[in-house]
């Protein structure tokens, strides 16, 4: 309903507040709320009508959202506001939704057509040759990341993903972008972690905004390796240590063979409240998991393995622990952290 500002009776001779031009013409609200409604009923028990030098300062809002509603009648003659039959609004308000409604529908229908000739580009886009095996490998960070976006934006079902380590805030930021369209597409996605990913506050923050939106991850407290599925049609395992080489897997035996693979690890693996971790803050700083497992006789190979980390990073870690306990070799660090000891 249009409502204009010049039409409103409350606009008094030097400009006070009280009309609608906080209202824009064309305005099509839907129901009123709770003030609304108060307000409406009681002008009802009032017989349906209220003089415009009656309306309560603290109630002049919910007179305008009554007037763009269509609820409430203007009439300048009598300087008054008239209550309307709620039947006839719905009636009106019923027909402009429907009519939207229908141009919504029409502009979905078309919308696959609009964009055809984009897609069958799409479509057409240069992909690496498939070797023999049917598996392809790709080189190069960048090169891996553009084709996993690519697997991300063509995924109707599932993406079943393994994250050893911790993972760098910058790419936690491409991730959650990717991972929430995926998922207001209707896509469930599920994730497993090792514990070291508990001490990072950029994973425990997209943790938490993943899972408020249907997504499920699991922490593990297990070597694995980083793995993506992508509709159970496509893996994605590093086929270099460096993970700068990603094997991309079409072969079916292959995939039933990761995807088993995955269940196995994914029905050993806790859950955990995102939300209250958090909140929590970081469970243990990397350090303090590096002591914890050398305090249990794992080796600095076995300790990078667990948390899958790199050597150097738990060499520096220890180097900073043996700084702090005072210790001159691995094995009187690990026994003067034995009090420390926990689940790791």
């Amino acid at each position: 309903m249009t409502f204009e500002a010049a039409a409103d009776p409350t606009a008094a001779p030097g400009g006070a507040p009280g009309g609608a031009g906080a209202i824009g013409a064309g305005t099509t609200a839907g129901a009123p709320d709770e003030a609304a409604r108060r307000l409406y009923l009681a002008i009802l028990a009032d017989g349906g009508r209220i003089r415009v030098a009656d309306v309560p300062e603290t109630d002049r809002d919910a007179v305008r959202r009554l007037v763009a509603i269509g609820l409430l009648m203007t009439n300048p003659i009598d300087a008054c506001y008239t209550a309307v039959s709620p039947r006839s609004v719905s009636d009106r308000l019923g027909a402009e939704l429907r009519s939207e409604a229908t141009r919504l529908l029409v502009r979905a229908e078309n919308l696959p057509g609009t964009l055809d000739a984009l897609t069958r580009a799409y479509d057409a886009m240069p992909r690496p040759p498939e070797r023999s095996g049917g598996a392809v490998y790709i080189e190069g960070h960048i090169h891996i990341r553009q084709r996993i976006s690519q697997l991300v934006s063509d995924c109707r079902t599932e993406v079943l993903t393994a994250q050893p380590g911790a993972r760098p805030a910058d790419a936690l930021k491409i991730a959650i972008q990717q991972d929430v369209q995926l998922l207001q597409r209707g896509c469930s996605l599920r994730t497993i972690y090792q514990p070291v990913a508990m001490s990072e506050p950029a994973a425990l923050a997209y943790a938490e905004e993943v899972t408020r939106r249907g997504s499920l991850i699991r922490i593990l407290d297990e070597p694995i390796q980083r793995l993506m599925i992508f509709d159970r049609s496509v893996a994605v395992i590093s086929a270099t240590d460096d993970h700068s080489t990603a094997a991309f897997i079409s072969d079916p035996a292959g995939i039933a063979f990761i995807v088993n693979a995955f269940e196995r690890d994914w029905s050993r693996a806790d859950a955990t409240d995102w939300s209250a971790a958090l909140r929590q803050g970081p469970a243990h700083s990397a350090p303090e998991r590096v002591g914890r497992l050398l305090a249990r006789g794992l080796t600095q190979r076995a300790v990078a393995t667990r948390l899958g980390l790199s050597e150097r990073t738990v060499a520096a870690h220890i180097s900073r622990l043996r700084d702090r306990y005072g210790a001159q070799t691995l094995f009187q660090l690990g026994w003067m952290m034995r009090g420390d000891r926990g689940d790791g």
